[in-house]
């Protein structure tokens, strides 16, 4: 993708050659910032504070964070120390662990005298791996979107609805829910998008319409609640969201409000889908209920970053003192619900049977 005019991703080498560059999305719409990190530590912060979010870009930053600490110790117990610390920042994005595993199968065969260099590699291989990922997703969806266009009379976009970030800032490129929209776009399709703001944190509102913006792509922000009231209206002919755990059956784990726009999009007859890297299904998980949801700070239901008149971007408190906060992270999304998975092998049933005969090498490993 692109920030003012100019292709970037969302985390890469430092000109040092072995310090890792990300964007700061915390700051997000109002500064563009590049924090480096040199050390677990930091990269476990930057997972814990979400200056990185969305399942993948954990994943690359996590991977990173193995190569930097076989840099400092590359000893078994160096390993396993930086294993645990990545480990436990997000307790319910999968491709956190799955990033960690692929790390440690690799670089426990290996001497130690080898093990910085390839750590290095295998995290560049992983983030090209989900580049390529995510652009598949996006040839499969387009075909959604190109069927929908086929039904518009002319001028009529296609409108798609979207939930929290699934873009280009959750991944390494391309995002997974937006791939197929940034796709059909590049290829002249009328399409517009519903941003909804997603609170709390307002990653849809701060992150998603921010991409947007520098792509080109026609949008409106609405508020959370608006979107079942455009789709009763006719307003939404699509909803595509993204997901941070996927169980062997189905079930979808997502920002939470995820499921609100699931039961509305099934009211009004409006198809519900779901794009993912294959890296997010958990298959030893057989239903949503298993899944563990992180309960966040209630700072961030509390406080919101904002940009004042006088341009001075500060924080603001909402609620009254005093006030208990509760503030779950993610809820799931019944396969029931959703129409169709959209993977990198193809879009597919939300269901056992579809997922393993579509990956039956990762089925067949959580068994």
């Amino acid at each position: 993708m692109k920030v003012n005019g100019t292709p970037m991703r969302t985390i890469w080498l430092n000109d040092d050659g072995w310090s890792v560059d990300i964007i700061d999305q915390t700051i997000f719409p109002f500064c563009f910032e590049i924090v480096t990190l040199r050390s677990v530590p930091d990269c476990a912060r930057a997972i814990t504070d979400m200056l990185v979010r969305g399942a993948p870009l954990i994943g690359a930053t996590a991977a990173y964070g193995m190569a930097l600490a076989m840099r400092k110790d590359a000893s078994d117990a160096g390993l396993s120390s930086a294993y645990e610390v990545l480990h436990a920042t997000r307790p319910t994005a999968i491709n956190l662990k799955w990033a960690l595993d692929r790390m440690r199968a690799v670089l426990l065969c290996l001497p130690q005298n080898q093990r910085e260099a390839a750590a290095y590699t295998e995290a560049a291989r992983l983030c090209d791996d989900d580049v390529a990922v995510n652009s598949a997703i996006g040839d499969h969806g387009l075909e959604l979107i190109k069927a929908i266009a086929k039904t518009k009379t002319a001028g009529e976009p296609v409108n798609i609805l979207t939930h929290c970030n699934a873009g280009w800032l959750a991944t390494v490129d391309w995002g997974t829910a937006t791939s197929p929209i940034y796709k059909a776009h590049d290829l002249g399709l009328n399409v517009h998008v519903w941003v909804d703001e997603t609170r709390p944190r307002n990653q849809g509102d701060a992150l998603t319409a921010w991409e947007l913006n520098q792509h080109g792509v026609p949008h409106h922000v609405i508020v959370d609640n608006a979107g079942g009231h455009l789709m009763q209206h006719g307003k939404v002919d699509l909803v595509i969201v993204g997901t941070d755990r996927t169980c062997a059956n189905g079930d979808v784990c997502n920002k939470i409000g995820t499921y609100l726009k699931a039961l509305a999009a099934h009211d009004n007859n409006i198809p519900f889908y779901v794009t993912l890297p294959s890296s997010t299904i958990d298959f030893s998980l057989n239903d949503g209920v298993q899944i563990p949801i992180e309960e966040r700070d209630g700072s961030e239901v509390s406080h919101v970053l904002g940009r004042a008149e006088d341009g001075t971007v500060l924080k603001v408190q909402l609620t009254p003192d005093g006030s208990p906060l509760a503030n779950p992270a993610f809820d799931v999304t019944p396969a029931r619900l959703v129409t169709g998975l959209i993977t990198e092998r193809g879009i597919v049933a939300a269901d056992t049977a579809a997922l393993a005969a579509l990956f039956p090498e990762r089925a067949g490993q959580a068994h």
